[in-house]
């Protein structure tokens, strides 16, 4: 049983391996779609494999013999075993399934199920076969897997899957064959950072001379630690000599009473994916968003794309056209109309629709225009990202480049302003207007009646002011300074209209470059920016995964 201290320890490592393996989804949920997909695969994986590891027995800790053909590793078996539970003969292989022995049987049927250990070959050791000496066993779950270099697929394949779920890796090799390049190559390699959880037992050493175990033993470990298994541990062991598997036997008393080999196996595997992921991160943390500058550049080239500037002339001409309806001197206007002119009467009742419509025709914004905006926008935020995070920010800022041309269009129609909003100083003017010639009007009806009743005497006078003819050149002079009044009037509103309309066009362009910011902001900014946290995100979380902190 664990002390006090050693269950809070040991509940310590299980709650930081969950904050890892919490990190490492993340990870996967971060890479998918960015990351190559058998990174991602292996991981979700591995996920898979802890969640339900660690939903089984964590009183048993599963023990793997592994090793080549002769190795011995079934005579071993039945030495720890005390019984002959896995066959052995000098043909090979003897083993071509995994042979299970457990020792304390509650809770350990649902963990056999889940290993995938057929029913005829597990054992249970009861206590009235319990003959270990120097510690307990109870809780230990060891197997004796066929061989590794078999010539049958079948049994290399069921040594592969033993290997990736295993809590604890012994790989039993003899004094011949224990440099094995197929051993080496296809699992000490690429498992060389679980070395907290991989022992290596030099088997059959009665075979050597007393003076050539150390020496062998320190050849395995130049080996071992040349291939990246730091520090590995050695024991030697003997099945056909007294006291020769005593060593080994410790060692799993102690791996089994200290019960982390399985946090110790999990955390293993996740070190070896958080250094896959950690290889696709940033040195320091990236950029949040692009600097203003280039956002300046962005706008500047989206509202050239979107032709704004046209629009925002267009606009104006339509401006200055339509405040001669109110501005002008009616006589002139009267004059005009009494001409044919079938292209104002276009712009000022059809121009505004016609505008709107452009904005979605081949008058718009075009792709290629667009793309050009586009050019080099995150090239200062991923100058030091890694390529993958490179390559994932700038297909974000490109991600709605074929909406963008629509997008522009709707923001421009959407900035346009309707043409009954008149200003009152147009009304005011036009009253104005119609007042003078109203009295210009009056002046012309006035000087005939005083021709008439004044000068040609056609009739019997109705009152005075229409019979003195006297008052024919001052009613004159004011019919003309009415006249010229209103033309002196028209001319001057001509001049502030057209200083208006310029400042109307300004507003305008500034109004449709708003919307176009927005459209920017929503379209290219916000995927940058938010692919920028995903990549901050990512950065931390595989210091997580990797057990660091934050």
């Amino acid at each position: 049983m664990t002390t006090t201290t050693e269950a809070v320890e040991h509940e310590s490592v299980d709650s930081g391996l969950v904050v890892r393996l919490s990190a490492l989804d993340v990870l996967v949920e971060l890479g998918t779609g960015r990351l190559d997909p058998p990174l991602i695969e292996d991981s979700a994986a591995l996920l898979a494999r802890a969640g339900e590891r660690l939903r089984l027995s964590g009183d048993h800790t599963v023990i793997t013999l592994a090793g080549g053909t002769g190795s011995g590793k079934s005579s071993l078996f039945n030495a720890i075993c005390g019984l002959d539970l896995s066959p052995v003969g000098v043909r090979r292989p003897m083993t071509s399934l995994a042979h299970a022995c457990v020792w304390g049987l509650d809770g350990a049927g649902p963990l056999l199920d889940w290993l995938a250990v057929d029913k005829r070959f597990r054992y249970a050791r009861a206590s009235a076969l319990d003959r270990e000496e120097g510690g307990s066993l109870q809780g230990l779950v060891l197997l004796d897997l066929p061989d590794h270099d078999s010539i049958q697929a079948v049994h290399r394949a069921e040594v592969d899957r033993f290997v990736e779920i295993a809590d604890l890796l012994v790989w039993v090799v003899d004094p011949q064959k224990y440099a094995d390049a197929a051993l080496h190559r296809n699992y000490i390699v690429p498992f060389a950072q679980h070395a907290a959880v991989t022992l290596i037992v030099l088997n059959q050493v009665d075979r050597l001379q007393p003076g050539e175990v150390d020496e062998c033993v320190s050849d395995l470990r130049r080996l071992l630690e040349a291939e990246g298994l730091h520090n590995p541990m050695i024991v030697t062991t003997s099945t056909v000599t007294e006291g020769g598997v005593d060593g080994f036997r410790e060692v799993l008393v102690d791996t089994v009473a200290a019960r982390r080999a399985r946090t110790e196996r999990l955390a293993a595997d996740v070190d070896r994916l958080a250094d896959r992921f950690a290889d696709h991160r940033s040195a320091e943390p990236p950029p949040t968003c692009i600097d203003e500058r280039r956002v300046t550049t962005l706008v500047d080239a989206l509202t050239d794309a979107a032709g704004a500037s046209a629009v925002a002339e267009a606009m104006e001409s339509a401006y200055e056209l339509r405040a001669t309806d109110y501005i002008g001197w009616p006589v002139t206007r009267l004059i005009a109309r009494l001409r044919s002119d079938p292209l104002r009467k276009m712009r000022l009742t059809e121009l505004r629709n016609e505008l709107r419509g452009a904005f979605t025709g081949p008058v718009g914004a075009q792709q290629g225009d667009v793309d050009n905006a586009l050019q080099g926008i995150t090239d200062g935020v991923t100058t030091d990202l890694p390529e993958v995070w490179r390559r994932s920010v700038r297909s974000a800022g490109r991600a709605f480049s074929a909406e963008l041309p629509d997008d522009l269009g709707t923001s421009l129609k959407e900035a346009l302003p309707t043409f009954n909003q008149v200003p009152r100083w147009w009304w005011l003017v036009k009253t104005w207007q119609y007042l003078l010639l109203s009295v210009t009007v009056v002046g012309v009806i006035w000087i005939g009646l005083l021709v008439a009743f004044g000068v040609a005497k056609v009739g019997k006078v109705p009152f005075g002011l229409i019979s003195d003819a006297g008052l024919i050149p001052y009613v004159a002079v004011l019919a003309l300074c009415t006249l010229g009044m209103g033309a002196l009037t028209s001319s001057a509103c001509r001049n502030v209209v057209a200083l208006s309309s310029a400042r109307h066009g300004e507003r305008m362009e500034s109004h449709m470059r708003e919307r176009i910011a927005v459209v920017a902001e929503e379209k290219i900014l916000d995927p940058v920016a938010d692919e920028l946290a995903v990549c901050a995100r990512y950065r931390t979380e595989v210091s997580t995964a990797r057990g660091q902190t934050r």
